[in-house]
């Protein structure tokens, strides 16, 4: 299928677009040294309008909750996936990445017939699909997604916080900060930990 790269001038609804419904695709947790990248497919009601939206990074967490359950009671659809570590490990990030967007545009209830991912690659899709740099600050669909994505990967490294707490996941999320270097150090890495990533191999040597 045709792809192309754009960048969006401003937010636009569309939930319905020249080739059907369109969907909104992002992700959270390529970047952190443990656990699985999570990706969202959201296909916004244009009746059912959503105040806020907004690149998931520049909310409160506070109002990434209230937004991600706003989301779902008034999306026309959402999906979330997930690729686990181990699929990271035998992959490699980047393809765990499109993996994960593909599962979260697969399970969407509606089948988009267009559908707009953040960033600068494609996973590989039955429609058609454009890549928007910057995405989830412009497009209100991917802002969703990045939302539902964000706050399903925070609430992950909440809870696995309390079965690994030395590590502090709460905190850090799972980026290698200097609290989350230092605990690799003393405790040696845990099974969530990314080992290809540089700096849990180091701590394994």
């Amino acid at each position: 299928m045709p792809s192309k790269k754009l960048s969006a001038p401003e937010q636009v609804p569309l939930a319905w677009g020249p080739r059907g419904l369109v969907a909104g695709v992002d992700e959270a947790g390529r970047g952190p040294l443990a656990g699985p990248v999570v990706a969202a497919a959201v296909i916004l009601d244009d009746l059912r309008p959503i105040r806020g939206l907004a690149d998931s990074k520049k909310l409160t967490a506070k109002r990434r909750e209230q937004l991600f359950d706003e989301i779902l009671a008034k999306a026309l659809c959402c999906s979330i996936a997930e690729a686990s570590v181990e699929e990271i490990e035998r992959l490699n990030i980047l393809q765990a990445t499109m993996l994960a967007m593909q599962r979260a545009v697969t399970g969407l209830r509606l089948k988009p017939g267009h559908v707009l991912v953040d960033g600068n690659r494609l996973p590989t899709l039955s429609m058609t699909s454009d890549a928007i740099v910057k995405g989830d600050s412009l497009v209100p669909a991917i802002s969703a997604a990045s939302i539902l994505a964000k706050v399903t990967r925070d609430r992950w490294c909440a809870q696995v916080d309390l079965d690994y707490p030395q590590y502090g996941f709460a905190g850090h999320k799972g980026y290698g900060t200097a609290a989350h270097l230092a605990a690799l150090q003393a405790h040696g890495a845990c099974p969530l930990h990314r080992k290809t990533f540089a700096p849990v191999a180091l701590a394994l040597r």
